[in-house]
């Protein structure tokens, strides 16, 4: 099984997830949004205490508040790092990302393995599931273990609300689609963990999230 720590990191209270196998101490680090020297070094003793070993470094989607910490992690972890092939130029132009906001912002290393629904990957006996769901960015995935019944939602699907579809390659029909054909799939008991915000379970969000009520 699966335990999950959740950190709210950098000025857009983004959610940054380390999941750990409780019985091989593997884990992963879902978008790390570490954005301060205090905040890496909470992540930083959180893993330490708990002598995890970082096997996987995954970003959902690319947007800067997702990527803070991506540099840090792969200099301090060297995990296996992936990302959506789709958002790669979000990735590699992190810099102008950061001064649409009024920010500055190192470049962010990139990589050539790129998360798919064909790929096998394990944590520990724990088969992690990858969800291609775009809609709020070009290629975001969300992702998914089936045995411990838990999704990592990204900015796709949030408690009682969606991802944003204003923003480089948006769509809300896509990402309602995604929703519905991805997300709304799985059993309802099924828990997420968005990248912002409360986590809540599938079924909540099919019965009571304002957009899906007919």
């Amino acid at each position: 099984m699966i335990e999950v720590k959740t950190f709210t990191f950098n000025p857009f209270s983004e959610n940054t997830f380390v999941v750990r196998e409780k019985e091989s101490k593997e884990a992963v680090v879902i978008d790390p949004g570490c954005f301060s020297a205090r905040e890496e070094n909470e992540l930083q003793n959180f893993i330490s205490n708990n002598q995890l070993s970082i096997k996987y470094l995954f970003n959902t989607h690319c947007h800067l508040d997702h990527i803070f910490g991506n540099n840090f992690v792969l200099k301090e972890y060297n995990p296996q790092y992936f990302i959506p092939e789709y958002d790669k130029p979000l990735l590699e132009n992190a810099p102008a990302q950061a001064s649409m906001f009024g920010m500055e912002m190192l470049p962010v290393t990139s990589t050539t393995n790129f998360l798919t629904e064909d790929l096998q990957l394990f944590l520990g006996s724990e088969e992690i599931k990858l969800l291609f769901t775009p809609g709020h960015s070009p290629g975001e995935y969300c992702i998914y273990f089936p045995m411990s019944e838990v999704c990592f939602t990204g900015d796709v699907l949030f408690e009682n609300s969606i991802g944003r579809t204003d923003l480089f390659g948006g769509d809300y029909q896509t990402l309602i689609k995604s929703i519905q054909n991805k997300l709304f799939t799985l059993p309802e008991k099924t828990q997420i963990f968005p990248g912002h915000g409360n986590s809540s379970t599938i079924g909540k969000e099919k019965r009571f999230n304002p957009f899906f009520k007919s």
